[in-house]
């Protein structure tokens, strides 16, 4: 009798086994036909203060469970597209290369303007609007596709709202990809050289020096971030400990180029190469831009070093 019950003991056991393993199996965080999912990069402009960010993760983890979301930002500026762009291009190199980006900066929501999905020339995917936010990424990592989303299939299963594509669309397209569908059968595809693209300009330097202009600041520190490249700077002739004189706006600030913020003490102003390799204005543990009042689109030049 005991032999019996052993034996059944064994057997059950070996049989929960299996069950627990294939349970596992159909429960982990895998795509179609096996794949592990790929990493969602997040970022909207819808803020952190109601429940926009939260559903729009909810749909996508009900599409793909268990998928990493990694948010990006939601507090861009509303409707700064320009601005938009320049994080994705910013951020989209320090992701896997399959990773899939959802961006939502999208003013004209439910307009006639296309909701697509392209891929970059790395093996990126970027789900978003066409309303120019993909323009420095197309112009860094090229685009070898665009497909613009019309399957209702890759559409969130009640009806489609007019002013909420982040849900509807946006989100249940991004974790279609995350989890390994074929992006074709999203719909149609898109000529690429028909995308929309944001005409963004950069500094230029000629007989009287530099000229370009704030395009933004980093954050809640307040330092003037410029569309001026480290390396168009360096054709004025600057180097670190000398002193640059930054024209902004109406001001003219005689500032030290300097490698980090402490090279100054507080409360002085510095100018500097940011982390993305541009050149920036600050104060050291102050805010350039509300100290001295200053916004995006402020115009600014730079003499040539004599």
């Amino acid at each position: 009798m005991f032999r019996k019950i052993f034996v059944l003991l064994v057997v059950a056991g070996f049989l929960g086994t299996g069950f627990v393993r294939e349970a596992s199996a159909q429960s982990g965080s895998a795509g179609s036909a096996g794949t592990a999912l790929r990493t969602i990069g997040f970022m909207t402009d819808f803020d952190v203060k109601d429940d926009a960010v939260g559903i729009c993760k909810a749909v996508m983890n009900g599409v793909a469970p268990g998928v990493e979301i990694i948010d990006i930002t939601h507090q861009a500026t509303p409707y700064d597209i320009a601005q938009g762009a320049r994080f994705l291009a910013g951020s989209s190199p320090y992701f896997p290369k399959d990773a899939v980006f959802v961006v939502v900066i999208d003013p004209t929501v439910g307009s006639t303007r296309k909701a697509i999905i392209a891929r970059s020339k790395t093996g990126q995917y970027f789900v978003l609007p066409d309303n120019g936010l993909l323009t420095l990424v197309q112009d860094r990592d090229g685009i070898d596709g665009v497909r613009q989303i019309t399957n209702p299939e890759w559409m969130i299963g009640a009806k489609t709202s007019s002013t909420f594509h982040g849900r509807d669309i946006f989100s249940p397209a991004g974790a279609h990809l995350a989890r390994g569908d074929d992006w074709t059968k999203a719909g149609p595809a898109v000529e690429v050289a028909s995308l929309v693209r944001l005409s963004l300009r950069s500094a230029v330097v000629d007989a009287s020096g530099l000229h370009g202009e704030v395009i933004g600041t980093d954050g809640p520190f307040g330092n003037l971030v410029l569309n001026v490249p480290a390396e168009t700077f360096a054709k004025l002739g600057y180097h670190v400990g000398d002193v640059v004189p930054v024209q902004v706006g109406d001001h003219l600030y005689q500032l030290p180029f300097v490698k980090t913020f402490s090279d100054v003490a507080v409360g002085k102003p510095l100018a500097y190469i940011d982390s993305r390799g541009r050149l920036s204005l600050g104060i050291n543990q102050n805010s350039f831009a509300d100290t001295y009042g200053v916004k995006a689109s402020t115009p600014i030049s730079i003499a040539a070093k004599r």
